[in-house]
């Protein structure tokens, strides 16, 4: 596996897999939180509360400053919270009537994943002391 990250980046370049993982994490990142945020909306029902969508987006959104910032220990942090999701994807795509809901938070928490890992590998790294 070693081997292979090490081909890529000697295809690719560093900066160039730097900028599509960035990419990936980008809008897988914007994708899950609408579904998210989606979500949280319809839980509350007739009531508006902005609690459910808290609960359900404060996750992600803590991760924000690490993404805006480029932070590439943060994206591997982000990485393991969006395994959460995935659980929780797959939750909802066993439920009755909500495959596809759930399908979709799968494809975006995956793809969450793999961009924030190949961020963490790829992105920029600090020169040694």
């Amino acid at each position: 596996m070693r081997q292979w990250l090490l081909d890529l980046e000697r295809r690719h370049g560093r900066q160039a897999l730097s900028e599509k993982t960035r990419r990936v994490v980008l809008v897988s990142f914007v994708v899950l939180l609408g579904l998210v945020m989606l979500r949280g909306f319809q839980v509350q029902g007739d009531e508006y509360s902005w609690r459910p969508v808290l609960a359900f987006a404060l996750p992600l959104l803590l991760f924000l400053p690490s993404i805006i910032g480029k932070r590439p220990r943060g994206h591997a942090w982000l990485a393991f919270v969006s395994l959460l999701y995935i659980a929780q994807g797959v939750m909802f795509a066993a439920a009755t009537g909500q495959f596809l809901r759930g399908a979709l938070e799968i494809a975006a928490a995956a793809a969450l994943f793999v961009g924030s890992l190949g961020y963490a590998r790829f992105g920029p790294q600090k020169a040694p002391r």
